[in-house]
């Protein structure tokens, strides 16, 4: 298990190749394409969080060796503290290797995830906020910085959509499995005859792209819509148009005509919002050039792998028992309430897990 050479965690090679990026560093000519050089920062820094965080794991783990060994030759009871040092050295391994299951080209990349209720009025609107809690304490808990860029209050209760900025290491890579339709059944807190009502609320991540991908706005494909927000700009935000919309329409590389919409609520000005705005957008369009590059792929290698967007991957029963099941994986938890606080790494585990095996 703990072998360096090769494996999932291939230490050898990240460590291999961190040398020669920082070799490269060293270059008079490294900072005259300021694009590329980024690029080798950041390629960096990735490599040598695997680097450091291997290297917590190999030095708890050389600990535990050594108080097995006490243990043997001295004869000593040491049960209760190899016990207490292995336990967080598993978790520690299990982090890591759950991590080592994101390869994919974005997972590194921060994360924007949006949420919009179905058809269903107040309960969906409500489902919807549930969802925005549950995914900004998942965050939290997760150590990332949580940022809302757009919200819109529902009628009754609830929201009509959310937008959340994730920032930190490979949170698209965890948070892509979230994709697609979740399902609530529940008795209504607002139905007076105590039914039980289903409702359905959609939720799409995307990777949030930089200045070093290309992606193409041209300003005769774009509509600019300002309007009144209530963001965190206090009164200001009822006086001007602070909130910004913006409208996408053009051809994708599939020769398929898109029509793609951006907006950002929460700063304080408009032009910030419109700076914000221009990201999402360029990150979806982004996500839907990458999405057909995925399903031709798939196509080529006569994949049956089925594209997951749009579609129900989640149901959470409150009613008439506590369960969350992810129909993909089938992995079942009756702990639902800890679910809605934010404990979704089994979720996430048991997808990422499938979509690296093999068949």
């Amino acid at each position: 298990m703990w072998a360096r050479s090769g494996g999932i965690f291939d230490i050898d090679g990240r460590t291999a190749r961190v040398r020669e990026l920082e070799h490269k560093r060293l270059d008079p000519s490294f900072w005259e394409n300021p694009a590329e050089a980024q690029n080798v920062e950041k390629e960096i820094s990735e490599l040598s969080g695997w680097v450091k965080e291997w290297a917590d794991v190999r030095r708890r783990a050389d600990d535990v060796e050594t108080l097995i060994e006490m243990a043997a030759e001295e004869d000593e009871d040491l049960g209760s503290e190899i016990e207490a040092e292995v336990a967080p050295l598993e978790k520690l391994l299990s982090a890591l290797e759950l991590k080592s299951m994101l390869n994919g080209q974005d997972d590194a990349r921060d994360a924007i995830l949006t949420i919009h209720p179905g058809a269903g009025g107040t309960e969906s609107q409500d489902w919807a906020e549930m969802l925005l809690r549950m995914y900004t304490r998942w965050g939290e808990k997760s150590g990332y910085e949580v940022r809302l860029l757009e919200r819109q209050e529902g009628d009754v209760a609830g929201i009509k959509s959310a937008s959340l900025e994730i920032s930190g290491s490979y949170a698209y890579g965890y948070l892509k499995s979230e994709s697609g339709v979740h399902r609530l059944v529940r008795i209504s807190p607002f139905d007076s005859s105590g039914r039980r009502h289903t409702s359905f609320s959609s939720v799409f991540v995307y990777p949030e792209i930089d200045d070093t991908i290309e992606v193409e706005v041209r300003a005769d494909q774009l509509e600019t819509q300002t309007f009144r927000s209530g963001g965190k700009g206090g009164q200001n935000v009822n006086k001007i148009e602070s909130g910004v919309r913006l409208i996408w329409t053009g051809e994708l590389s599939n020769g398929k005509e898109a029509r793609v919409v951006a907006e950002c609520t929460e700063e304080r000005s408009q032009l910030q919002n419109k700076d914000r705005a221009m990201t999402m957008l360029r990150s979806r369009i982004y996500q839907l050039e990458r999405q057909i590059q995925e399903e031709a792929k798939s196509e080529i290698e006569g994949s049956k792998k089925k594209i997951e967007w749009g579609s129900q991957i989640r149901s959470y029963v409150f009613q008439p028992y506590t369960m969350v099941n992810d129909h993909r994986t089938e992995t079942k938890v009756t702990a639902v309430q800890s679910v809605m606080d934010g404990e979704l790494d089994v979720f996430i585990r048991a997808y990422l897990l499938s979509d690296t095996t093999p068949g």
